[in-house]
């Protein structure tokens, strides 16, 4: 899948180069390099936590009856089995397997949330909205209202304990809760990478600034600081994590990227590029 041509940037660019960020251009979105000492950013999410902007990011709310059998449909997990407020990762595969998104879906009494990537926006709705034929399912676009700051590190957990009064160390892996920091309303999902919890926050755009404060003033307090991705990208190549759009794409099928074992329902039923990944 082709990836949009333009250049996004976060909503909070103009806040991050008035704190000195450099900004570079992640997931085909302007984001944060650094804060001025990437190597000092790397300490934040190896040793204690850093705060980051993650506003690389699609929101789609689908609704109707048949919004679980349709995106079991396209989707290589098992959408049917998802709890509310839990979620899954899973991939949109082309006929011959090959990736065309990574998507993430939350459940919820009468939505599901998908997200993924900015950088493929326009061509997802158009692939997605193809394969709604005879089914009762709306896709409402949420992305200009929705945002997504993040806590990663070793002390994430305990900081996002401290601002929202939830247990999370013993939250399930991408299990949804609604909270608020300080007086903002946010969602937050837990999410364990090598062993070590983070915590994304889900945040009316437009909230999206207070809460990167409340999350700065947080994580300095626990000796951690605002992280871009220079430093998360070497993070997260020690942790052998693949990313969508460097490490695979559509010239890959899921084994190529190691995600056989993270993405994919062997037992679900059918789905688009199935026979390819069944055959592998």
């Amino acid at each position: 899948m082709e990836s949009t041509a333009r250049v996004i940037e976060t909503p909070l660019a103009e806040m991050h180069r008035a704190d000195g960020a450099r900004l570079g251009t992640w997931f085909g979105c302007a984001l944060p390099d650094d804060f001025g000492d990437w190597l000092a950013e790397y300490r934040f999410a190896r040793e204690t936590v850093g705060v980051v902007d993650q506003n690389y990011r699609v929101y789609f709310d689908f609704t109707g009856p048949d919004r679980i059998r349709y995106l079991n449909a396209i989707l290589t997990n098992n959408i049917k089995g998802l709890a509310d407020h839990h979620g899954s990762v899973s991939l949109l595969l082309n006929p011959q397997g090959r990736i065309l998104a990574e998507i993430e879906t939350y459940a919820f009494p009468e939505k599901v949330l998908a997200i993924s990537y900015a950088l493929i926006r326009e061509p997802l709705i158009e692939v997605i909205e193809k394969y709604i034929i005879m089914d009762d399912v709306t896709l409402k676009d949420e992305t200009e209202q929705r945002g997504t700051l993040a806590l990663e590190g070793p002390k994430a957990a305990l900081c996002a304990s401290e601002l929202t009064g939830l247990d999370v160390q013993n939250l399930s892996d991408l299990e949804l809760r609604e909270c608020a920091v300080v007086t903002i309303p946010c969602s937050i999902i837990k999410r364990t990478i090598a062993g070590v919890a983070n915590v994304e926050f889900l945040v009316e755009r437009r909230n999206l600034q207070q809460l990167w404060n409340a999350l700065l003033a947080a994580v300095k307090e626990q000796g951690g600081g605002a992280t871009g991705y220079s430093a998360l990208n070497a993070v997260r190549l020690e942790q052998g994590l693949p990313w969508f759009g460097y490490d695979f794409g559509d010239k890959q099928i899921p084994h190529e990227a190691g995600l056989q074992d993270s993405h994919i329902s062997y037992t679900k039923g059918c789905y688009t590029g199935q026979e390819i990944v069944e055959r592998v």
